[in-house]
């Protein structure tokens, strides 16, 4: 008789509850992020790591939200138990516990090992890897070789995947400058804006800006100043590596790094690069690495642009320190960057990787409407267009080159549509001061059922 293979497979040993172990008789969670799963016929909340150390993630009952604010620290079991008292036994969260530390949610050696090898192993390599761009290529990959994705060897899945992501961005181009007047600079600019969306939602934006860099002048040295989505710096963070992709390697400018570090002084070069690890798992300045690659290609010596990458926190928090003030402030590092890029030879051109508002139920409440932003209810279509409006206002700021204006605004409202790349934007504008700054095209991107809408533009500094 023929056996199903996933009845002969083990059944998978729970995590197990240590009573002896201090973080776990009294847990303190880590940041997580939320999401409603669906776990056989039945819903369940899922928790991942929201600073992205841990790429496990934990399934348990929706009654556990009532269970995750108790797990800070302060309380033993019992405590949570007595507290919580509707039906949760010392087991249950027992269990709960043993899962989350097991995933690296909890606070405690479990975690710690987690972190102390994606430190060593970050440190070990001169680049990072691909992450978002591989799992695209990988995609494109399986679309092209349908059944023999599976057997085949990744070197094969890489030629595959870059050569079709190749000729999908040349598509994107032509689809995005098909009707512009003019679809090339006539030379390169000193910035470029571009969003850090997937590629499927941001292709438009992407395209409409990096399309245009086709013919022009090949940069010498590229910075890419990006978001901190999920690391652990205050403050402005560095990054000393090169980036991999499916194309291939843009290796660090350590020259630029060098003058940086030594125009910053001991001290704050010390901050630059303290939280360097945050660069790990975020996405901001890997996505543009492909269109760099692809738009400019290879020099003589067979390399591609040599890159600097750093996230940049928002300045309209704080003032521009940074948020705990212990990080790197915003206006040294713009200082000691502008320095370190007028003492060197050759062109460098800045990309600002900059997605704009981030609204929607997933997101929080917005001008006071908290529902899906899909449908053409007119209080839906009023939410929509605030949004939009507010948008263009900070836009037009920007083109007009009032930055300070921007920021002001920025402070007092107090972000309330969360663009996440002011910091990006704006140093981009004080790197360059600019005479001229082209938007190119502005869109939004929604998912369908309305619960997240994210903006982004393609734009031109000159």
């Amino acid at each position: 008789m023929a056996t199903d293979p996933q009845e002969s497979q083990p059944a998978p040993v729970p995590a197990a509850f240590h009573a002896d172990w201090a973080h776990h008789e009294r847990p303190k969670l880590r940041p997580v992020r939320g999401f409603p799963a669906q776990v056989g016929n039945q819903m369940a909340l899922g928790l991942a790591d929201a600073r992205q150390v841990s790429d496990k993630v934990v399934f348990a009952a929706p009654a556990a939200q009532m269970i995750l604010p108790l797990l800070d620290g302060s309380r033993v079991l019992d405590q949570i138990v007595g507290q919580v008292a509707r039906g949760l036994t010392k087991e249950n969260l027992e269990q709960l516990v043993a899962q989350l530390d097991e995933a690296g949610l909890l606070f405690g050696p479990t975690f710690d090992a987690m972190v102390s090898k994606m430190r060593a192993e970050f440190d070990a390599g001169e680049t990072l890897p691909p992450a978002s761009t591989a799992a695209f290529s990988d995609a494109l990959a399986q679309q092209v070789m349908g059944e023999g994705f599976a057997t085949a060897g990744q070197g094969a899945k890489d030629d595959v995947g870059g050569k079709r992501l190749r000729e999908v961005m040349d598509e994107w181009i032509a689809t995005a400058l098909k009707d512009v007047q003019n679809p090339s600079f006539d030379t390169l600019p000193k910035a470029i804006v571009a969003p850090h969306l997937d590629y499927p939602r941001g292709w438009l934006n992407y395209a409409s800006v990096y399309g245009r860099l086709r013919v022009t002048d090949r940069p010498d040295r590229i910075v890419i100043l990006g978001t901190n989505h999920f690391g652990e710096s205050s403050g402005v963070c560095g990054c000393n590596k090169g980036y991999e992709t499916p194309f291939g390697t843009c290796e660090l400018d350590r020259e630029l790094l060098a003058a940086v570090e030594k125009n910053l002084g001991a001290e704050n070069a010390v901050k630059l690069l303290a939280n360097r690890f945050d660069h790990e798992r975020e996405h901001s300045i890997e996505l543009q690495i492909p269109w760099i690659q692809h738009v400019f290609g290879k020099n003589e010596a067979g390399a591609y642009p040599k890159v600097f990458g750093a996230l940049i926190h928002d300045p309209s928090v704080n003032g521009g320190e940074s948020y705990d003030g212990k990080g790197l402030a915003f206006d040294p590092f713009v200082k000691a960057l502008k320095e370190a890029i007028g003492s060197l030879p050759g062109r460098t051109l800045i990309v600002a990787s900059a997605d704009l508002s981030h609204v929607g139920p997933a997101f929080g409440e917005t001008f006071g409407f908290a529902g899906p932003l899909v449908g053409e209810d007119e209080k839906v279509v009023d939410a929509r267009s605030r949004v939009f409006n507010h948008d263009r206002e900070l836009l037009g700021l920007y083109v007009q080159g009032k930055t300070d204006e921007m920021l002001a605004s920025m402070a007092w409202q107090q972000n309330p549509t969360r663009w996440c790349s002011l910091g990006n934007m704006l140093a981009t504008a004080a790197l360059t001061a600019p005479s001229k700054v082209e938007v190119f095209n502005y869109a939004a991107a929604m998912d369908q059922q309305g619960t997240t809408m994210v903006s982004s533009c393609s734009a031109a500094l000159v």
